[in-house]
């Protein structure tokens, strides 16, 4: 397949844009169905003519469709949107920056999805989806095994995107509590992946960032949490996001003092309550009854998923400082890394 990629690209490069344009039609009107023609447009940044000419060419073939509320996917354009997604990798490049960062990263595996996630929501959308296929063929073999997950719109949309049959599994969250939008909250996923799973799903109302004395007196009088958290702490499969450390900090509402002392020691990533430098150390831990970073090493397989460029330097600073398995991110991330690691080694 390689070398047919290579002379299409020489030949008829054209072909390459329009192909790689129609896959992003389909893949936003995928995501945003019913969708119209002038929000479509505005999305993708590009004409209301360009588009119509695109859109009508899709409807033809048979994988667009039309509704009153607007345009949304087909059966037959959903499974040609799932066979594109690896030729599209290839032919941007994306296969071997996934083969580049596993190498530099020494991880079993990198999984990218083209685009900044920054600047467009279905790639977040894409890297949830991508991530759900993945916990989805680990937990084909029927084996029994605790799956904790923590919170996060990415998580979500893994949660979103779960179709697996894994009544064996146990879900369970990776930590307490955090912020006030439910839907995100890890104890929300966790939730969400048992039912579809079919699975037995437990809860942890314990809020992330309790103090010590608070924390150790729950765990000494709720048995029940008690319980939770030592089936947490036997998790088989972790699946997590990874955030900036500022932006975390303030979710939390850190007191002014530690936010400053992150900044002087350098905090750039956020994972499961541990603030990481670039370098790898980690420099501050949030209390929580649920997973700590050296647990991580304990755990078979560790899935961290987290794209967009802003988000670069928090997830390489994440990788370092944690043990990882399995990435998932976005396009823009990548090359960022990739361009950070190129400087260090200058």
């Amino acid at each position: 397949m390689d070398n047919i990629i290579n002379l299409q690209k020489k030949i008829v490069p054209e072909l390459s844009e329009l192909l790689v344009l129609r896959y992003q039609i389909l893949r936003q009107v995928s995501h945003e169905a019913p969708i119209g023609r002038r929000a479509l447009a505005i999305r993708l940044g590009l004409s209301e003519r360009v588009l119509r000419a695109q859109v009508d060419f899709l409807k033809n073939c048979g994988l667009l469709n039309f509704s009153p509320l607007g345009m949304f996917v087909t059966d037959e354009g959903e499974e040609i949107l799932k066979e594109l997604a690896e030729y599209v990798r290839k032919l941007q490049g994306i296969s071997s920056l996934e083969k580049l960062l596993t190498a530099k990263l020494q991880m079993k595996k990198v999984v990218i999805i083209p685009g900044n996630c920054d600047e467009d929501d279905v790639v977040k959308r894409e890297i949830g989806r991508a991530a759900a296929t993945i916990l989805n063929n680990l937990l084909s073999d029927g084996q029994k095994r605790i799956i904790a997950v923590s919170g996060g719109t990415t998580m979500a949309a893994l949660a979103m995107n779960i179709s697996g049959n894994a009544p064996q599994a146990i879900v369970v969250p990776a930590r307490g509590g955090l912020g006030d939008n439910v839907e995100d909250q890890a104890n929300t996923i966790a939730a969400v992946l048992g039912r579809k799973f079919g699975a037995k799903y437990k809860q942890l109302y314990v809020p992330d960032g309790v103090s010590e004395d608070v924390l150790n007196s729950i765990l000494a009088e709720d048995t029940t949490v008690k319980s939770v958290v030592e089936i947490i702490r036997q998790a088989d499969v972790l699946v997590h996001g990874m955030g900036r450390a500022d932006e975390m900090a303030k979710r939390r509402d850190l007191d002014e003092n530690v936010l400053q002392q992150l900044e002087l020691d350098g905090a750039v990533g956020e994972a499961i309550g541990q603030y990481c430098s670039l370098e790898g150390e980690v420099v501050y831990v949030t209390n929580n009854a649920g997973l700590m970073v050296n647990d991580l090493f304990k755990i078979k397989t560790v899935i961290g998923v987290g794209g967009g460029r802003s988000k670069s330097a928090a997830i390489l600073a994440v990788i370092r400082a944690t043990r990882q398995d399995i990435l998932v991110t976005d396009e823009a991330a990548a090359n960022d890394i990739v361009q950070i690691l190129a400087a260090e080694n200058s």
